[in-house]
């Protein structure tokens, strides 16, 4: 038996990230204390306080790189409950009043879903106990966050009674979506998760973490059958099967489930194959094998409706159009390690009123300025007060149904709503000093159509998400009628404010403009220990999880997964194992 020290694997074909149960093995390839699945913002805090409390650790990466979604993110991170900023600025915080917000059960969005009422309060209270010490242990690790008052930026249900959010200093770190530090002058006033996640990886190497890349997981390993510990994992690398043996715990920072299209439908039957845009990636997949491994050795789901209710941005409406990866907060540009995969950078859209949207049909179905679902953060609720009936009673209803009407269909018996599509014409182009040319867009991939008739745009719509053709005559009957509405001012169909620019100049555009999966809210069932718990209740001893991965928590962004990881590292290192 090896101990410590990774053997290289010899290369091999690619795998599918396919999870199945496997054999324990007869002999382990290597052994340590713990394991960490994956490189993210749970997975490098967990190894860094494992190793630092004594623990030999190994961190497996199924991609090339580390970083998992958060290297792609704004480098948002709400850790309040009294950190060293908050205290600097006069903030009033405490681990009491982030657990009473985050449990809140009258704080609802103007559609009426509740934030916070659905949230596992054994995991909350964890939370808030820990956020502050995560937060200066993060400062402490290499994390420079902006030298600014917290604030609201970035957050999405973080608790309405302080502002908590934190933003990561890009320094002079590459950015991944561009392969570039960015300009000298903006390192310490741009954030990113770049700023978070290449710290914490030259914190992990510091300290004695080996992370090794292009190993995933396709496996754990329990003693028995649904019974006894969780004692090590099976990886994948080039083609090549090792085992690792866990003498303390498995920690799963795998990062979610969008890119699952079956595991994510348990939560939404809706969220078919066409949307393919998903945040974070290409970058890192969310493919649910940390959930599905832990399933098939007993775990349970948690917080199901944290998932599916129409609050906060797992849901978003596009921030591109014209090209697959086209999540809000990350564009892709050429220089970029991953453009490749990426193939096209988007078309910033500002107002909407440069466009409309159209489903495969080609019919227009909602006021195309419309946002996405909302999320509390301080101050949200003016005269808030805990607990009240009041802070419902005084919220302005607005029903905020633009992704419910981009995913409802053509009425053709599936469950999925199709592509969405965004035409305009040559005028928007010069206006709005767009380029409808790759790098920008992405033709080749499907994603981005042009012709000099409109009925000739909707004929050429042919893609693998476009399971019926688009009737020319309804296209260009659309945009007949729409374009009254800009003669009149009035949209008497979906009230769109003051329809501004016809669609009248060839040549005539479609770009992809379809709903993006962006994080998971519901994931492994958990307890304050970030100890992954059976279907009877009982804890999986040898076995944690945190952040996407993790159920029973409505939070968004990159707070709970480094607090997780932070416990997660913690409880893991301290296992005592006869």
């Amino acid at each position: 038996m090896k101990t410590d020290t990774p053997p290289t694997a010899a290369a091999g074909s690619a795998i599918s990230p396919t999870v199945q149960t496997a054999a324990v093995p007869g002999t382990w390839d290597w052994e340590v204390d713990v394991v960490v699945i994956g490189a993210g913002a749970t997975g490098l805090p967990a190894a860094i306080v494992a190793r630092e409390a004594g623990a030999s650790v190994i961190v497996v990466e199924a991609e090339k790189d580390i970083g998992g979604h958060a290297i792609t993110s704004g480098g948002n991170v709400a850790l309040g409950g009294g950190n060293q900023a908050q205290k600097k600025y006069g903030i009033e915080d405490s681990p009491d009043l982030v657990f009473r917000d985050l449990t809140d059960w009258s704080v609802v969005q103007p559609n009426g879903f509740p934030d916070y009422r659905y949230n596992d309060r054994e995991v909350i209270r964890a939370f808030a106990d820990h956020s502050a010490a995560a937060c200066d242990w993060l400062v402490e690790h290499g994390v420079v966050f902006a030298e600014q008052v917290p604030d609201t930026r970035g957050g999405i249900s973080v608790g309405n009674s302080a502002p908590r959010e934190m933003h990561c200093c890009a320094m002079d770190w590459p950015l991944v979506q561009t392969g570039q530090p960015v300009h000298p002058s903006l390192a310490t006033v741009f954030t990113t998760g770049n700023g978070l996640m290449r710290p914490l990886e030259a914190s992990a190497k510091a300290v004695g973490v080996q992370i090794l890349l292009e190993h995933r997981m396709t496996a754990l390993h329990r003693e028995a059958p649904g019974a006894g510990r969780v004692i090590g994992i099976q990886v994948n690398h080039h083609g090549t099967t090792l085992n690792i043996r866990a003498r303390k715990g498995v920690i799963i920072g795998t990062g979610g489930h969008t890119g699952n299209v079956n595991f994510r439908r348990m939560f939404d039957p809706r969220l078919t194959e066409e949307y393919c845009g998903l945040g974070g990636m290409p970058w890192s997949n969310q493919d649910a094998s940390g959930e599905i491994a832990a399933m098939a050795v007993g775990a349970s789901l948690w917080g199901f409706f944290n998932q599916t209710g129409e609050f906060g941005i797992h849901l978003t409406k596009p921030g591109t159009i014209g090209n697959q990866y086209n999540y809000r907060g990350v564009r892709w540009l050429p220089g970029s390690p991953v453009f490749d995969r990426a193939r096209a950078s988007g078309i910033v859209v500002q107002d909407w009123q440069n466009v409309i949207l159209v489903n495969m049909l080609g019919q227009r179905f909602y006021d195309e300025t419309a946002g996405h679902f909302t999320g509390n953060t301080y101050n949200g609720i003016k005269d808030y007060t805990y607990g009240s009936y009041l802070n419902a009673a005084n919220i302005t209803y607005k029903a905020n149904n633009w992704v419910n009407a981009a995913m409802a269909g053509i009425a053709d018996g599936h469950n999925g709503g199709g592509p969405i599509w965004a035409v305009f014409d040559a005028d928007a182009v010069q206006r709005s000093h767009w380029n409808p040319y790759p790098p920008e867009v992405d033709i080749d991939g499907g994603f981005f159509f042009s012709a000099n008739t409109l009925a000739d745009l909707a004929a050429k719509i042919i893609m693998q998400y476009q399971r019926v053709p688009m009737p020319p005559q309804n296209l260009e009957a659309t945009v007949a009628r729409y374009n009254t509405f800009v003669d009149t001012g009035i949209d008497s169909d979906f009230g769109k404010p003051s329809p501004a620019y016809k669609i009248a100049r060839a040549p005539f555009y479609a770009a992809w403009a379809t709903p993006v999966p962006h994080d998971c809210r519901a994931g492994l069932r958990i307890n304050q220990h970030c100890q992954v718990v059976d279907l009877n209740g009982q804890v999986i001893h040898g076995l944690y999880c945190g952040g996407e991965s993790a159920g029973g928590f409505s939070l968004h962004g990159l707070a709970r997964a480094v607090c997780q990881g932070y416990i997660a590292g913690q409880h893991a290192a301290a296992e005592h194992v006869g």
